[in-house]
């Protein structure tokens, strides 16, 4: 026999999967669901709970619970431009130039890349778009003197990651993935609430030990997630086994 929460979590997952509640529909509330289903709080938040764990649905103190936004898989690993990863998903990609400055290093970022102060960097922010979504907010660095191609390109009809990955080559890359409590200027670009969950990728490349380019590339935690199949090599390595997918 079918428990009351699991009959509630397939119920709510059905009409999710179906399309009948499309992303961002809101779900009855749990006073809704106790009365409709007449069971506990208890048994309502259990249900809720176990869809918000798989991805299905956000829940918002407060405010409600909502039909997530389907999310795109990046492997933690590969370096790949967000346009490739979108399009290899099955969806649509844009993004649009928020700012395009040519600036001297400080010493502070300086220290943090490990390069010399006052040297031309090239300062680009970008939005990417997939779906007519916000999906990442793009803040990337790229030193003049190992890209001087940099100099001129609007990035008009390439985005800066991709740009870089088809013309730059790299010897060495570093990643680090953070989550952090989005502040009011991200959430508003990022279509989502002050304080809600992001996460941060930040990841620097360099050629023959000189930085070539550092980015911030942060995504709402509702619409992208960081995944990797592995597999331990004859030399006791876990190489990656890529894969992207709709969750």
């Amino acid at each position: 026999m079918v428990s009351i929460h699991q009959r509630i979590f397939e119920d709510i997952e059905a009409r999710i999967m179906s399309g009948a509640w499309p992303p961002g529909h809101r779900i009855p509330s749990e006073h809704e669901l106790l009365k409709e289903y007449q069971c506990s709080r208890m048994t309502v938040n259990k249900a809720l709970s176990a869809l918000a764990e798989r991805g299905v649905i956000i829940r918002r103190r407060k405010i409600g619970s909502f039909v997530a936004s389907p999310q795109i898989d990046r492997t933690v690993m590969d370096i790949q431009d967000i346009s490739t990863e979108a399009a290899l998903a099955g969806h649509d990609h844009s993004y649009r130039i928020l700012m395009r400055r040519i600036e001297t290093l400080d010493a502070s970022t300086a220290t943090q890349l490990g390069e010399t102060a006052g040297a031309e960097i090239l300062r680009v922010h970008c939005l990417h778009v997939v779906d007519a979504k916000p999906i990442a907010l793009e803040r990337r660095i790229i030193m003049l003197a190992m890209v001087p191609s940099a100099r001129t390109e609007s990035f008009a009809m390439v985005p800066p990651g991709k740009w870089l990955l088809d013309l730059v080559p790299w010897s060495k890359a570093r990643h680090v993935i953070r989550a952090f409590s989005t502040d009011a200027v991200t959430a508003r670009l990022l279509e989502t609430e002050r304080g809600e969950a992001c996460l941060r990728l930040i990841r620097q490349t360099w050629q023959n030990s000189h930085t070539v380019t550092y980015v911030e590339i942060i995504h709402p935690g509702d619409r992208f997630q960081f995944a990797g199949d592995f597999h331990p090599t004859e030399r006791g390595v876990m190489d990656q086994l890529p894969r992207r997918s709709i969750s």
